[in-house]
Formats: structure tokens, C-alpha cells, sequence
């Protein structure tokens, strides 16, 4: 016997739940280039779209994660992989040579987009623009809706431009990324271990200082929390844009 309409609304509304369950992630890339995007879910959760994926200029996908999740995003660029075989190479953000990441975290320097939406203990988003691996493109994470709260994180200007010599990264002629104090020294006072590993002796350095004055709005250094991490009561969505207009 053939479905009735109440089955169909019952259909209906069973999907419209699931669509509305978690938070809806907005990919926006208004670069002038291509940016292949990686993704990768913290220890346990699911990594969206296998982690990676190509995003034409001017193209948008809209992602749906579970209430709950957490993880990162980073753009790449300059890719070229193999259609067969997903496999290649970026300049910059480069998981192991694979289109799709599938748990490989983004080589550094690279600009991290970090979120924890939601915890067992509290509903409350987390989420920033990090400048700690190093920096290759702007990007900016903003909410749509939400409670209290609910700020932008971004660093919406190219920190290429005025990249100290001693942290440039160059493809071809090209600078591509800039690197952190830490990839370039591997110290532990730049890179806030050993005995600089808490907020008391790990302070700003003269290169997140700049990092700070050009990008105000994200993580210049692993302890700036006060002005790097936002806060959200619960949005549903959130739009992460690469290259967002100044």
C-alpha cells in the first residue's frame, strides 16, 4: 500500500529534526584562489567530509556537525591532486599529501579556525582564530543567531605581508606563510614548554606582539586566552569565510 500524507509529513518532520540537530558550519571562500579546506575532529569524533575537500573561489559548502563536537579547520593552498587517486601536494596546510585528511592534522604554518561546541558539562560554544602553528591565510569565524556573547574570531589581514624575514615561508618565489616563533626557534620560550609551560613564564614575545597588532581578534600566543578564545550561548551556525572582506 502506498505511503498517505501523514506519512510523508512524519517523514518530513523526522528529517527536518535531524538537519537541526548539532550546529551547521558555513565554508565560505572568498579568496581570489582556490582553498582546499582540512578538517579534523578531536580524539573520537568524526571528521566531516573525510576531512578535507576542494572549495572553488566564490563557493560555499555548508557542513553538519553533532552537538557536541570539536576540532579544527585550516585552509590550504596551491594544491594539486590526482583525480583518481586523491593524492598530491599543498604549499601550505599539506595533510599528508591527501585530498581528503582523514585524521592527518595540517602541516604548519597554517592559520587554525579551533572550536569545542557544547561539553557533557556545559552548553556553551568555544571557539578562536589560532596564530600559534604559524599563519598562511586570513579567515574569520563568525555566529549567526545565539544568546549572550557570541563574539567574531578572526585574523582578517594578510600577516604574509609584513612577515618577519626570519619567519617567512616561500613557495616558487612566493611568500605562502609565516611562520610561529616557535616552528622557527623550537624553543621553550617560544613555544611555551618545559619551564615556560603555564601562563606565569610564558609571556608575548616581540613576534606575537605583532601577530597581536595585526590580527587583534585572534590567538597570538598559547596563552591568550583573554583576547583569542570567544564564547557562545549555543548558536546554530557559524560561517567561516577565507579571505573575509575587510
Amino acid at each position: 500500500m502506498a505511503p498517505s500524507f501523514h506519512h510523508f509529513v512524519f517523514l518530513s518532520i523526522l528529517v527536518s529534526i535531524s538537519l537541526t540537530n548539532g550546529t551547521q558550519l558555513i565554508i565560505v571562500n572568498n579568496c581570489k584562489e582556490s582553498v582546499w579546506p582540512g578538517i579534523l575532529g578531536n580524539a573520537g569524533l568524526p571528521s566531516p567530509k573525510d576531512g578535507g575537500f576542494h572549495l572553488a573561489s566564490g563557493e560555499e559548502v555548508v557542513l553538519q556537525v553533532p552537538e557536541g563536537w570539536a576540532g579544527r579547520i585550516w585552509g590550504r593552498q596551491g594544491c594539486c591532486f590526482d583525480e583518481q587517486t586523491g593524492k598530491g601536494s599543498c604549499q601550505t596546510g599539506d595533510c599528508g599529501g591527501l585530498l581528503k585528511c582523514r585524521g592527518i592534522g595540517g602541516v604548519p604554518p597554517a592559520t587554525l579556525v579551533e572550536m569545542t561546541l557544547g561539553t557533557s558539562q556545559s552548553p556553551l560554544h568555544f571557539y578562536d582564530v589560532s596564530l600559534v602553528e604559524g599563519f598562511n591565510l586570513p579567515v574569520s569565524m563568525r555566529p549567526v543567531g545565539g544568546g549572550g556573547g557570541c563574539g567574531v574570531a578572526a585574523c582578517e589581514e594578510d600577516l604574509n605581508v609584513c612577515c618577519p624575514a626570519s619567519l617567512i615561508v616561500e613557495r616558487q618565489g612566493k611568500v605562502v606563510g609565516c611562520k610561529s616563533a616557535c616552528l622557527a626557534a623550537r624553543s621553550d620560550r617560544y613555544c611555551c614548554t618545559g619551564e615556560f609551560a603555564n601562563p606565569k613564564t610564558c609571556k608575548p614575545t616581540v613576534f606575537s606582539r605583532l601577530f597581536k597588532t595585526v590580527c587583534p581578534h585572534a590567538y597570538s600566543y598559547p596563552y591568550d586566552d583573554a583576547a583569542g578564545l570567544k564564547t557562545c550561548n549555543k548558536a546554530s551556525r557559524y560561517v567561516i569565510t577565507f579571505c573575509p572582506p575587510q
